[in-house]
């Protein structure tokens, strides 16, 4: 198997990147990890972790993508998924198929995750509640 046009190898160790505040939420902290670079914008890897605690969450939304996967490396958070709950927990992946609307509302203050998406580029569009019973959020001690 030949290497892709376009693509190149990349290895990103833990200082080679910093997380930083110029993501999509401004409550969470972002690492890029080289891949969109590599890839041409063909797909995006970042960690991400939480650096306030959760108020209002990311408000209901799916993301316009071919591809998103989601592993939490520590800690919890709290989806709702098209209306249902569900807690996800360090060791757990979530595939968030493309267009699924979903609302991240609660998270641990250690929580982190590495996202893979494509493309690099996706986007993010504001949806209508499925529901309107969203449990409250666990404060911060």
């Amino acid at each position: 198997m030949g290497q892709e046009p376009g693509t190149k190898f990349s290895h990103v160790k833990p200082g080679d990147t910093e997380f930083k505040a110029d993501g999509l939420r401004d409550f969470f902290l972002y690492r890029d990890l080289g891949v969109a670079g590599a890839t041409n914008g063909k797909v995006i890897a970042h960690l991400v972790k939480a650096n306030k605690p959760p108020v209002d969450g990311t408000g209901w939304h799916y993301h316009v993508c071919d591809f998103q996967i989601v592993v939490m490396t520590r800690g919890w958070a709290r989806f709702m998924y098209e209306g249902k709950e569900t807690l996800v927990e360090a060791g757990d992946v979530v595939h968030q198929r493309p267009g699924m609307v979903h609302y991240l509302f609660d998270y641990s203050p250690d929580m982190e995750y590495l996202e893979i998406v494509s493309p690099a580029d996706f986007g993010t569009v504001d949806a209508a509640a499925p529901t309107d019973k969203v449990p409250p959020v666990t404060p911060w001690k």
